[in-house]
């Protein structure tokens, strides 16, 4: 078997790399290899060509599994680098001074990237030492090309002082240096300066994400060869995430039907679920992990409402934090966040193991709260999800929504954010009482079915009559329509009825 093939340049590789400092130093020295299944995706790989021509410095950040470091093995192995590179995987122990030069030292010393005598044989030896920033950036802005340090798994390096030398050593090392970071947070670099400076070239978890066609090659790869439809509900599934589709196909591989497997696999059972629960989950203090596990059943999360889920005052500080750790959060419009869906597909699979009977008071807790911020088509879902009923209902009599029912008939049968209709498909019968009695009486008008709505609103009016608050299931007044609400909303519901009843008769 032959050697792995060192990064080359437009010059050609530098040739055999000599022996290891130490065995464990010397290969976090190498360009990892690239495996059998790897997919080139030509799109990034120029955008990190042509940016490092200009730009001193490259990012590629994105979560766990991504691809972000194999990308860049093939990028530094395959493209036309502007120089020769040099590679360093940092782990958690290189977060000191002496620690990290030491390493880079010797990854520049065996790349040859300055002058004979201008560093230390091998980092660690009695008359020698790990060479300063200053020293190293004098010994790179002589070079007549630039070296292309690439710096893997550099969220490890999160002291101030060592992000401030690397900041130091790029700026001053001029046209000598390009610094490539592959992390999977925000390095403590001063990014906006360089972004600013037009001076960085960025690929993001969004960039990383396959699309359909990259997802069908990866996927033939892997030996699951699916429809164009199935490859794009599966990359829809995953949004794309590298690991997520290659752990589809393992999952599915011993299947009868694989496409038919990979649409119905629960995901909180599979090797998907252990990845993210190791690598994302348990990773994570407990005050964050019960974060994530009771924001796992909102479609989307704000700092307040995680608050009031969790009772704690920590949502803002902790949703900031995993977005910036790139821990499957991202941040939208408006202070509001997102968990990947299959993340949180997984941690409710785990909620509900953990915690039995947490997930519909979650619910329930979260309908309260989206209401009183005026998000009633939120709020209607998860009253829903939490079998409150009789709130979900109250709040359409209340709020003088029964009439979205009949301007729009689709509402009945159609679901999504709009349509409060499908929810109430669930509706237990006779469950309830007067406010869900109106409700299904708007149902049956958009059904064209008076007299099944003449039925609904009589009920209503008993279940009214003689009911209390707590027939009505309702626990709190102020979630409860009075009986003016009640009654203004049955008027309505019977001014339709006659109208379909007459409008049918002219028919």
């Amino acid at each position: 078997m032959s050697p792995d093939p060192s990064p080359r340049h437009d010059g050609g590789g530098p040739g055999p790399e000599p022996p290891a400092a130490g065995s464990v130093l010397g290969g976090r020295l190498r360009v990892p290899p690239v495996p059998a299944t790897f997919v080139r995706r030509t799109r990034l790989s120029e955008r990190l060509t042509l940016g490092l021509r200009e730009r001193p410095l490259a990012l590629v950040n994105g979560p766990a599994g991504a691809g972000k470091t194999l990308l860049v093995c093939d990028w530094a192995r395959t493209a036309p680098l502007p120089g020769p590179a040099a590679w360093l995987t940092l782990e958690p122990g290189d977060n000191t001074p002496g620690a990290l030069w030491a390493c880079l030292t010797e990854a520049l010393r065996r790349a040859g990237a300055v002058p004979p005598g201008r560093l230390p044989a091998a980092p660690g030896a009695a008359a020698t030492g790990p060479v300063p920033p200053g020293r190293l950036a004098d010994a790179l802005a002589e070079r007549p090309e630039p070296l292309v340090l690439i710096l893997d798994e550099a969220e490890h390096l999160t002291d101030p002082g060592l992000a401030a030398d690397l900041h130091t050593l790029l700026r001053h090392a001029g046209d000598g240096l390009r610094l490539v970071l592959i992390s999977r947070t925000e390095p403590p670099l001063p990014l906006h300066r360089y972004r600013a400076a037009d001076e960085i070239t960025e690929i993001r978890a969004a960039d990383l994400a396959f699309t359909p066609d990259e997802a069908a090659v990866l996927l033939r790869r892997h030996g699951l060869a699916l429809s164009a439809e199935g490859v794009r509900a599966l990359t829809e599934r995953t949004e794309g995430w590298a690991a997520g589709l290659r752990l589809s196909a393992l999952a599915a591989e011993h299947a009868p039907d694989r496409e038919g497997y990979l649409k119905e696999f629960e995901a909180g059972h599979s090797t998907i679920a252990d990845f993210l629960l190791a690598e994302v989950l348990d990773a994570q203090p407990a005050a964050t992990r019960d974060l994530l596990l009771r924001t796992s059943v909102l479609d989307r999360a704000h700092p307040a409402l995680a608050d009031a889920l969790t009772g704690r005052p920590d949502g803002e500080r902790i949703l900031d934090e995993l977005a910036h750790a790139n821990a499957f959060v991202t941040p939208m419009d408006h202070s509001w966040y997102r968990l990947h869906p299959l993340f949180a597909e997984i941690l409710r699979v785990h909620l509900r193991a953990r915690h039995p009977g947490l997930q519909q008071e979650l619910h329930g807790t979260a309908a309260r709260w989206l209401h009183a911020a005026d998000l009633p088509d939120e709020a209607l879902r998860h009253a829903a999800a939490a079998g409150e009923w009789e709130l979900a209902a109250g709040w359409l009599v209340r709020d003088l929504a029964l009439g979205r029912f009949l301007t729009d008939p689709g509402l009945a049968a159609a679901p999504g954010p709009a349509g409060c209709g499908a929810l109430f498909a669930e509706l237990p019968p006779d469950t309830g009482g007067p406010a869900t009695e109106l409700v299904r009486a708007a149902r049956s008008l958009a059904a064209r079915d008076a007299d099944a709505a003449v039925r609904h609103l009589d009920r209503a009016e008993r279940r009214s009559t003689a009911g209390t608050a707590q027939a009505a299931g309702v626990g709190l007044d102020g979630d409860r329509p009075d009986g003016d609400d009640l009654r203004l909303g049955a008027a309505l519901l019977l001014v339709a009825a006659a109208q379909r009843t007459g409008a049918a008769a002219g028919a």
